[in-house]
């Protein structure tokens, strides 16, 4: 699949890339896509949530009140989850909510949602730039050049960049991340994909293992 190659200005560079078939244009596999997404989702929760239960609580265990006669249920401690101030019954505990998924299936995912992306024409290819400095407004000429200032956009890099990535740091419609770090959900979260054309080469050797 021939794809034109554009400058940082949107204007095409009469050079023309090949897009591996096996990579963008398969028949997209949603449940692949699900479980990756599911898994991304599941690693961004700490998994720290605690409360206090009844033996954890700080507090007095005598009797607050004789058994019988007083015309009410009877008590035995002030830390009882009856009372304010005491434990809370069924409490959250840590958990850790990591999913396994085989590199496989992972693989399967991500191609299946650049091929999703493909279909819907919202991967373009970028020759390679570079900052002297970071500069956000740099940034934002690129966008603008490349019709995406108010769009979600995700750069692919064939290599880190520094100056790029700080760059586009304070932008939150914008994301920079190598073709290393392509997952399933940044892929889906943007609405348009932006490939260097220094990253081709590591994603589809990353993606046809």
């Amino acid at each position: 699949m021939k794809v034109a190659v554009l400058d940082i200005k949107g204007k095409e560079t009469g050079r023309k890339v090949d897009l591996s078939d096996a990579v963008f244009k398969i028949e997209p596999n949603n449940h692949a896509i699900y479980l990756d997404v599911k898994q991304y989702r599941a690693h961004q929760r700490q998994g720290t949530h605690k409360t206090k239960e009844r033996a954890e609580i700080v507090g007095s265990t005598r009797k607050i009140k004789k058994q019988k006669g007083t015309g009410t249920a009877r008590a035995g401690s002030i830390k009882s989850p009856i009372f304010r101030g005491g434990g809370r019954i069924f409490g959250p505990r840590p958990k850790d909510y990591s999913l396994k998924l085989n590199k496989n299936l992972k693989r399967l995912a991500r191609k299946s949602a650049l091929s999703i992306k493909n279909q819907e024409k919202a991967i373009m290819v970028v020759e390679d730039f570079n900052f002297e400095t970071p500069k956000t407004k740099e940034f934002i000429q690129v966008l603008k050049g490349l019709g995406l200032e108010n769009k979600k956009s995700l750069f692919v890099l064939g290599d880190s960049n520094n100056n790029v990535y700080l760059s586009s740091r304070n932008l939150g419609g914008s994301e920079v991340v190598t073709n290393s770090e392509l997952s399933t959900y940044k892929i889906l979260n943007a609405n348009n994909i932006v490939l260097l054309e220094g990253s081709l080469e590591g994603i589809e050797s990353n993606l046809n293992k």
